[in-house]
């Protein structure tokens, strides 16, 4: 127990801190006006955001107020103040997310190269520890990681290089899209295809909204019966057909998700940012809307631990759960929630929306108010210097939901009242195992390692310890072919004593008719008769 690393203390996760819907703007086509408008103005923005975006990565760190003010100004003379307010504030948020993904990399690279050295430091063939790897298994192993090593040194000195002088790279639109273009056969897209695709995601067509302003939002604007209208930039202006330079169009977003918490926030003039784009996949144009909330209270962790937890277990391919009471005992059968992450982005999403959704009901169902996850992060557990060979194990993990799952999780229970409670995911699985997957399993259920992790994240959620009670001796055992092994709390009265003797077929050394009999015989032995038993003496027969 001394190798372990120390448990940290279970906690109530915190609730989302913002809302994002979206409508579909039905009935454009590509011959509508209002499609060529939208275009019209996308590319247009779009390109003044990639242009404020060089100026921003050229400035680097000498960054200030004054050269923030000065890129305003000049993007205002372009379009409008607001346009460029958006653009601006787009532009420092892509810039700082660049900065921290920077950082992230020169960590990574650091501990990959201190993997290598303490690898290549020790002897061909040695075997590793608990804590730290052995060295490599073969000459030519150990020869490749030489070579590797020198690469990442170099590329981690020119990533600090890059970092100290404040250049950062980005690309609008995405550096994957970017790549795409020279295997677009392996994509299964033509030239056009591409291009369309390229074009639609450097287009810029978002606002932030403002308090105060009519329905939240002065750039982009959508009244509480779904019309829409949006500020022309300065050389567009003569597109407009309504007053002020405004466009509207003829196309409705009706909102159905949270329809009415967003027309009650628009009716009251606040703040509420939009963004409208383009889905060249299905041909389909979208508005998002997004607004902040104010963080929701979180429960204390023993009232929401007060009708018991159920504990999830993620997995590459399902969730594991299990229900327990608030003595951690498991409650029923598991609970195994599948999904399948293959394929495009939007039906990965699908899936972990409906798989937390029916561990959300189940957990309404039952009452719960509470469900326990693990925290993880597998940043470290990803690198290719620490599982090299073991790529499927790194695909494994790669290919688990944690961060999508966790931040998708935390807001629809919000939206429920159930509250999430991170846990140490420190040996969860193994201790689960060893514990919980024997005693759980029977003739008619197979329990896997991932149902008994589960037990084990509950437990740990509601303070027990992870192991089960201690089998008394044989001797020792009050009840006569049981096992005295229910987590029953401490403070539970009469928790050592017997169970209690309920005649009939249950009870073994009763048959089941004794409940009526046993009032009017007495036992023919001294161990059968018991204390709340009374004696009958039968009368005495006539001899007349």
């Amino acid at each position: 127990m001394a190798d372990l690393r120390p448990i940290a203390a279970p906690f109530v996760a915190l609730g989302p801190s913002g809302v994002a819907i979206r409508a579909r703007l039905g009935g454009l086509t590509p011959e509508d006006e209002d499609e060529r408008v939208l275009r019209l103005v996308g590319a247009y923005l779009g390109s003044l955001a990639s242009k404020d975006l060089t100026a921003r990565c050229r400035d680097g760190l000498e960054h200030s107020t004054e050269s923030w003010a000065a890129r305003k100004r000049d993007l205002t003379a372009k379009s409008s103040s607001r346009w460029a307010g958006s653009i601006t504030k787009a532009t420092h948020e892509q810039w700082a997310l660049a900065r921290r993904g920077q950082a992230a990399h020169v960590l990574s690279l650091e501990a990959g190269i201190t993997t290598i050295r303490h690898r290549l430091s020790l002897p061909v063939g040695e075997k590793g520890t608990k804590r730290a790897p052995g060295g490599y298994r073969c000459a030519h192993e150990w020869f490749h990681k030489t070579r590797r090593l020198h690469v990442l040194e170099d590329r981690l000195e020119k990533v600090r290089a890059e970092r100290e002088a404040g250049r950062v790279h980005v690309v609008r639109g995405g550096k994957r899209l970017l790549g795409t273009r020279h295997n677009l056969d392996k994509a299964q897209l033509t030239q056009a295809e591409w291009r369309e695709r390229w074009e639609a995601g450097r287009w810029f067509l978002q606002a932030d909204g403002e308090s105060g302003k009519r329905f939240g939002n002065e750039t982009i604007r959508i009244t509480p019966e779904g019309e829409v209208s949006l500020k022309l930039p300065a050389p567009l202006a003569d597109l407009a057909n309504a007053k002020h330079g405004r466009y509207i169009l003829a196309a409705r977003a009706r909102f159905s998700h949270r329809g009415q918490e967003w027309a009650d926030r628009v009716e009251a003039n606040r703040a509420v940012a939009y963004r409208i784009h383009y889905d060249t996949g299905r041909g389909r144009w979208y508005v998002d809307a997004s607004w902040q909330i104010p963080p929701t209270r979180t429960t204390p962790l023993q009232a929401a631990l007060a009708d018991g937890v159920i504990g999830v277990d993620t997995n590459a391919d399902h969730l594991a759960a299990w229900r327990l009471d608030t003595h951690g005992n498991p409650i029923g059968r598991p609970r195994r929630i599948f999904y399948d992450l293959s394929g495009t982005a939007q039906h990965r999403d699908a899936q972990v929306r409906h798989a937390l959704t029916r561990l959300l009901n189940w957990a309404k169902s039952c009452g719960v108010k509470a469900i326990a996850v693990e925290d993880l992060d597998f940043q470290a557990e990803k690198s290719r210097e620490k599982h090299g060979r073991n790529r499927r194990f790194r695909q494994l993990i790669s290919g688990m939901p944690t961060g999508r799952l966790r931040a998708r999780l935390t807001s629809m229970a919000d939206a429920t009242g159930i509250a999430i409670i991170a846990v140490d995911p420190a040996y969860t699985s193994r201790w689960g195992a060893q514990h919980w997957q024997k005693p759980m399993a029977g003739p008619t259920r197979k329990t896997t390692r991932h149902d008994a992790a589960s037990i084990a994240i509950g437990r740990r959620a509601q303070g027990h310890p992870i192991r089960r009670r201690t089998t008394p001796p044989r001797a020792h055992q009050r009840d006569a072919h049981g096992h005295r092994t229910v987590q029953a709390d401490r403070r539970a009265p009469g928790r050592e004593e017997p169970r209690p003797r309920i005649p009939g077929p249950r009870t073994r050394s009763v048959p089941p008719d004794a409940a009526s009999t046993r009032a009017t015989r007495t036992s023919k032995t001294v161990r059968g008769v018991r204390s709340d038993q009374a004696w009958v003496q039968d009368s005495l027969l006539p001899t007349d």
